[in-house]
Parts: C-alpha cells; sequence; structure tokens
C-alpha cells in the first residue's frame, strides 16, 4: 500500500510547490480546496484544477466553507472593505485586514478530519513564517499545536504530520525551489483582488513579485500594474 498526503492547495505557489515536494516524496496525492466565497475564489479553483492536472491527482476535494464569508472580518470576502496596496508589512503589530480570522486553523481541523477518513500519514501546507504577511496561523508555533490538537481529537490508531517545507524560506528561495522542481508556476495564482490580470500592488502580489526579483527571474503571469519590489 502507497503513503498518501493530504495536500491542501490553494492554487498559490506556495501550496503548488508543498503539493510537488510531497509527491516527490513519494506520497499519493489526496488535493484539498477551499471556496470561501474569496474575491478571487473563481481563478483559485482554476488554477487548482490545473494544478491536479499537472500532478495526476486522482483523487480530489473541493469543499465549500462560505460560512468563513458570514464570520466576516477580512478584506478578502467582505468586498467593502478595500484591499490594502503598496503597504507591505507596514503594520508589523497587529496582522493586516487581508487575514482571515483563523482560517488556516479551520481548513486544519477538516483536513485532519478529511486524512483520518483517507488514511493519510501526512498533510502538506504551504504556510511561510519566515517571509510572509505575518499572519499568526502561519508560524511553526501553530502548527505544531495544530498538529497535536488533530492527532488529540482522532482515533488511536491514527497519526498525522503536519509538513510544512516552505515554513522558514524567503520568497526568493522558494521561487528558486519551485524552478527546480520544475513547478508551473504560471499556472498558480496569488493575488488577493483580481481575477483576470494580478493587481501588483497587494501583500501577496508583492511577496509574489519581491520572490521572482530574488530569484532573478521573471513571472509569467499578467500584472495591471509590475511595481519594482
Amino acid at each position: 500500500m502507497s503513503k498518501k498526503a493530504l495536500c491542501i492547495i490553494s492554487g498559490g505557489m506556495d501550496s503548488t510547490l508543498c503539493a510537488y515536494l510531497a509527491k516527490k516524496e513519494g506520497y499519493e496525492i489526496v488535493a484539498l480546496h477551499f471556496d470561501y466565497e474569496q474575491r478571487t475564489q473563481k481563478k483559485e479553483r482554476e488554477c487548482f484544477e490545473k494544478i491536479c492536472q499537472t500532478l495526476k491527482v486522482e483523487k480530489i476535494y473541493i469543499l465549500d466553507v462560505s460560512f468563513i464569508k458570514t464570520i466576516g472580518g477580512n478584506a478578502l470576502t467582505n468586498t467593502e472593505l478595500s484591499i490594502p496596496k503598496n503597504e507591505l508589512l507596514l503594520n508589523n503589530v497587529n496582522p493586516p485586514i487581508t487575514y482571515v480570522p483563523f482560517r488556516n486553523g479551520i481548513f486544519l481541523s477538516i483536513a485532519g478530519s478529511l486524512a483520518e477518513k483517507e488514511n493519510c500519514e501526512s498533510i502538506f501546507i504551504g504556510v511561510v513564517e519566515e517571509d510572509g504577511s505575518g499572519y499568526p496561523d502561519c508560524t511553526f508555533e501553530f502548527i505544531k499545536k495544530a498538529e497535536n490538537f488533530i492527532n488529540n481529537g482522532t482515533s488511536k490508531n491514527f497519526k498525522v504530520s503536519l509538513k510544512t517545507p516552505l515554513i522558514k524560506l524567503n520568497k526568493g528561495q522558494i521561487v528558486e525551489l519551485a524552478l527546480s522542481e520544475n513547478v508551473p508556476l504560471e499556472l498558480t495564482w496569488s493575488c488577493y483582488e483580481n481575477n483576470d490580470e494580478a493587481c501588483g500592488e497587494c501583500d501577496s502580489c508583492l511577496l509574489r513579485l519581491r520572490g521572482f526579483k530574488k530569484a532573478g527571474i521573471k513571472d509569467k503571469i499578467k500584472y495591471k500594474n509590475n511595481l519594482d519590489c
């Protein structure tokens, strides 16, 4: 019996790279994607489906967690709130308005349930602490506690490891590693706001562009604004 990994794939480059690394390690991939009525839901799902095709994933879950929008409190699901532009890490005290409260906690709780059902020995999630937006649910400390939480709340004959191979990398290193692993980054999406051309100004676009700049590579996706990051 082959070993299995549940890969949470948003359609972004970090989670996509994690899925490629899982496959390289010999895991059979079970792919999990969440729709939560975020602004770029259509594009993210499209990217997820293309990524699964390139990885030849046979088992795919797309789960509706639109209650996250009902909870609100963030600019990704509430279009009455503005996405901050060109303000990367200006506020180092509080998470930015693009932080979806406890999103990774919600995702990992569901992933733990699905991993137990599918008998997956690992869950891969593309969190980045070293060079991210300062989200509290993307830290090494949080991930270790989440792993304990899942294992303490599932059956005794099930144990899962949370794999975060990118957590200590900067975006330049992530881009370089993705290219070395032949990850089709042009199929991934990072923009918080647009489904067609990436805005080039939100935190996620700026981090992505900074990563490509550090790696000395030009990003192949289209941007409305491509500022010097």
